[in-house]
């Protein structure tokens, strides 16, 4: 099916790091108002987001646009340590040169979902006056620390001092259906997710680990209270647990909860239709008030 790619660009992040960003330009017909910007999880690439964006635009013919998030795919790192809250900062780097004006809906996959709380955080004026709805996938407003082992910690201590070089063969087809997927997942969706972990630089693993154990959006959450949300999670979910999300659900009270059965971590491939399904129906959303 095709997505009428038009153009790539980058955008530069207020430290100086290059986000690389794709458009997709509206269908002929479709409603031009509001634009669907997406964020995407650690490790990962814009690509992740293809399955959703392909059904969306399928749907609906909406703008999309996805970006690599600083030190994976084609974006540079920028210096010093990260954290999400400059992933929140990008996010409005990118809103400000590929959506600059009118409505937008945000989804967040993971490290994504946990970027859009961070720009909500960060920038609360722009983010109640022009996001009309948000789709959170696979996300958590904090808490993961908790789960990381000592032995884990040094491993990720140890990358983010490695050289710049991809992952590589240590990151198996095996392992990351484990990880990432639950029930049968199909084959192309386990090597197209293995491929973006493998080509992430083994510094991104260790210095966006120490990102997110320090990850504490909470208080972003209230910032939600009049735009419809809605969370997604997968009931077999390793990397984010069923808990986190309802944790962020309670923190939101007027979002939507949706638990997928079977479904694990990679809600983008196991189920395209469903997270394409929410983004639609955000569009559909009247536009926030700005407070």
């Amino acid at each position: 099916m095709q997505t009428d790619v038009t153009r790539d660009f980058s955008v530069a992040a207020a430290d100086g790091a290059l986000l690389r960003v794709r458009e997709f330009t509206a269908r002929p017909g479709a409603d031009e108002a509001a634009t669907v910007v997406l964020a995407h999880g650690w490790t990962l690439t814009h690509a992740s987001w293809l399955p959703v964006v392909e059904r969306l635009r399928a749907s609906t013919g909406a703008r999309v646009v996805v970006y690599d998030q600083r030190g994976h795919g084609a974006s540079t790192p920028g210096p010093g340590h990260p954290s999400v809250r400059a992933l929140g900062d990008d996010l409005a780097a990118v809103l400000a040169v590929a959506a600059p004006s009118g409505p937008v809906v945000l989804g967040g996959h993971s490290m994504g979902g946990m970027s859009v709380l961070a720009y909500a955080g960060q920038h609360p004026e722009d983010f109640r006056a022009r996001v009309r709805g948000s789709v959170l996938v696979s996300a958590a407003a904090g808490e993961l620390s908790p789960r990381r082992g000592a032995i884990e910690v040094l491993v990720m201590q140890a990358l983010a001092r490695a050289p710049r070089l991809p992952a590589g063969r240590a990151i198996t087809l095996r392992s990351q259906q484990t990880l990432l997927f639950g029930d049968d997942p199909r084959p192309e969706d386990v090597r197209a997710a293995r491929d973006q972990v493998a080509a992430t630089h083994l510094p991104t693993f260790g210095r966006f680990h120490r990102a997110l154990a320090r990850h504490d959006e909470a208080d972003a959450a209230a910032h939600f209270a009049d735009i419809p949300t809605r969370i997604l999670v997968g009931e077999k979910d390793r990397l984010t647990p069923v808990h986190l999300s309802r944790r962020l659900a309670e923190l939101m009270p007027h979002a939507t909860l949706e638990v997928l059965p079977g479904r694990g971590h990679m809600l983008t491939y196991e189920a395209p239709e469903v997270v394409a399904g929410a983004l639609a129906a955000q569009l559909r959303a009247p536009q926030a008030d700005p407070r």
